[in-house]
């Protein structure tokens, strides 16, 4: 068994726990394995292995490898989890099943645009930049409630969740405590918190998926 296949099981068997630690129904968090980086080959024994949701960064990069797996294996869902680009918003809608980065209104147009051409609706998300840190993508916190009813009576999306990256230097309890909050007050059900480094604290405070990646492909 192999390196990745062995840390996958470990990070699955430590989100089981983390779920019983904070009183969650077994299985209530999905684990999205983040294969950004990494090839067919290191990617396909965790396939193997049961994994079936993977998150990746760049739509160029997931073109050049996806298809071929989801052919081989019809019942994976891939999730985008890098900044999305309006440009690349039509292929975005052809190659995933969610969008975890909706978070301006030129995207929310593009996608709904598309949505309608190609008749495939992602489930969406909107990025929160919980920190407000200017080098990162996502919509402001007091902003985030309007973008998502915006990106709904305007645009026609179906918003499911949100999603947050905390700052790299900070507690990332209170960001996953306000990403929670203002689910709520958005009437989304999904929240994509957590990485490798803070995932069961994520779900302590309601994460529905985490994004793990170094945990479990390493770091290359």
């Amino acid at each position: 068994m192999g390196d990745a296949v062995q840390q996958f099981f470990a990070v699955k068997a430590k989100i089981a726990a983390a779920e019983r630690e904070a009183g969650r129904e077994a299985g209530a968090v999905t684990l999205v394995a983040v294969s950004k980086t990494f090839d067919a080959a290191d990617i396909s024994p965790v396939i193997e292995a049961g994994q079936r949701v993977f998150g990746e960064n760049r739509v160029q990069e997931a073109q050049g490898k996806w298809p071929a797996l989801k052919q081989a294996f019809p019942d994976i869902e891939l999730h985008l989890i890098g900044p999305l680009q309006s440009n690349k918003a039509k292929e975005a809608v052809a190659l995933f099943d969610v969008i975890e980065t909706v978070d301006r209104e030129k995207i929310a147009a593009e996608l709904a645009k598309e949505i309608t051409r190609q008749g495939r609706a992602p489930e969406l998300y909107v990025q929160v930049n919980t920190g407000s840190e200017p080098q990162k993508a996502g919509i402001e916190p007091r902003d985030a409630v309007a973008f998502v009813a915006r990106c709904r009576d305007i645009h026609g999306l179906a918003i499911e969740g949100l999603m947050c990256i905390p700052p790299a230097d900070e507690n990332p309890g209170p960001h996953f405590a306000l990403l929670e909050k203002l689910g709520k007050e958005a009437g989304v059900a999904k929240l994509s918190m957590g990485m490798s480094g803070d995932y069961e604290t994520a779900i302590a405070f309601g994460a529905t998926s985490v994004r793990v990646g170094s945990a479990i492909f390493g770091s290359l």
